[in-house]
């Protein structure tokens, strides 16, 4: 069960303070993307996200999008924005995150990664021993067949923690 809790809990990506990472020693960010840089269904970065993203960068973060999505819906979303991105990375699998932090040239005490879920973000995350951010879902709405599913686990998760 601690391999599910997150090092930090956050209700959006906008209140994650990058100055502490920085300090931490952060260097490498892996982020979701659906529902955890914008909704599920969304198919653009909101300007919000745009500056975001760019004050993360001007700090020195390099930045990548993991996600368990197809080809087409996170390339649609990442490239635009020049970001790197992972499409169909079967988190919490350890070969994403990995392939990730090769990217980012980071090694695990650099890298933190963000996401909405327990079940693949967090988990995947500390398995590798990665600085973990949890962050509440933007659009339950929009999610699909799996990750209700896994929303279902991860409620019962939370309320065995509480016990």
């Amino acid at each position: 069960m601690k391999k599910l809790v997150p090092r930090q809990s956050v209700h959006t990506i906008y209140d994650i303070d990058a100055n502490h990472l920085w300090g931490f020693g952060v260097r490498g960010i892996i982020t979701d993307l659906d529902n955890t840089l914008v909704g599920a269904r969304d198919p653009h970065a909101t300007p919000e996200l745009i500056e975001w993203l760019n004050r993360l960068q001007k700090m020195g973060f390099k930045v990548v999008i993991v996600s368990n999505n197809n080809h087409g819906r996170v390339a649609a979303f990442a490239e635009p924005l020049g970001i790197p991105f992972i499409h169909r990375a079967k988190k919490p699998w350890n070969v994403s995150f990995h392939r990730a932090m090769k990217l980012l040239g980071t090694n695990a005490r650099q890298t933190a990664v963000i996401g909405d879920q327990m079940l693949t973000d967090v988990l995947g995350g500390n398995r590798m021993g990665l600085y973990t951010i949890l962050v509440n879902p933007i659009s339950i709405n929009d999610e699909g067949f799996f990750t209700r599913i896994n929303r279902r686990i991860e409620k019962w998760a939370n309320a065995r923690m509480k016990n």
